[in-house]
């Protein structure tokens, strides 16, 4: 499990790519690795990433398997690239964000940055059967970092968050533009409630669901829209 709070950003060292699997080598800045020990996990730009080797107290290397490469910006990562990490917390270790898996749930866009006096506002595109989990107010996590929705349109399939300049510093969003893909993990307490909300909507309208979701879509409008909004954690 990891917090949302990344720790450090690190560089790709080198790039070795063989069939179905790629294993990056990765500089960490100094104490990062303190402890770190092969089959520990790290949390690279919002994935975990298992240590395979310990090259020296600043290098390790992870092999990520085709399919990570597949459903993730990894695949896309090229040496001198730098990574948002965070080693995995341990028992009793204060959630500073919200807890996290590491398992990306799929590839957002980031389709517009606005700025204002000590803010950046950017404003996310993410594929619509994923829009459905996002509240106002609610956790998203982008790149493994945890950050607050500060508003969402399920319709046009976008969200915003704020961006403060220590986040700025501490991450790697200081050099992406609009354009850029983005690994975001939703919140997955949230993401139960409305799948068992939906599913038991589904279930009391039996064929009258899809009938419903045309009416509805025909207005600009969706199901999810009237589902019950799931408590935000404490």
């Amino acid at each position: 499990m990891f917090t949302g709070i990344v720790q450090a950003t690190a560089g790709i060292a080198a790039i070795d790519e063989r069939t179905g699997l790629r294993t990056f080598t990765i500089d960490f800045p100094a104490g990062f690795c303190e402890d770190l020990a092969i089959g520990a996990s790290v949390s690279t730009n919002g994935v975990c990433l298992t240590v395979t080797e310990i090259l020296s107290p600043t290098q390790a290397r992870f092999d990520v398997m085709q399919q990570s490469l597949n459903i993730t910006t990894l695949g896309s990562l090229r040496e001198g690239d730098r990574v948002n990490v965070e080693r995995a917390a341990k028992d009793g270790a204060e959630i500073g964000g919200h807890p996290l898996s590491g398992h990306v749930d799929c590839v957002a866009t980031l389709a517009q940055v606005r700025d204002s006096e000590n803010n950046r506002v950017w404003r996310v595109q993410v594929p619509a059967a994923f829009a459905r989990y996002i509240f106002a107010k609610g956790y998203i996590a982008i790149h493994g970092a945890s950050l607050t929705v500060s508003e969402v349109n399920r319709a046009e399939g976008w969200f915003e968050v704020w961006l403060i300049p220590e986040t700025r510093r501490a991450t790697v969003f200081e050099g992406l533009q609009a354009g850029d893909r983005l690994n975001v993990e939703i919140e997955r307490s949230t993401q139960v409630v409305v799948d068992t909300v939906r599913e038991a909507v589904q279930e009391s309208l039996g064929r009258l669901a899809p009938v419903l979701e045309a009416l509805l879509a025909e207005k600009g409008l969706s199901l999810d829209d009237y589902l019950p909004r799931p408590a935000l954690p404490a």
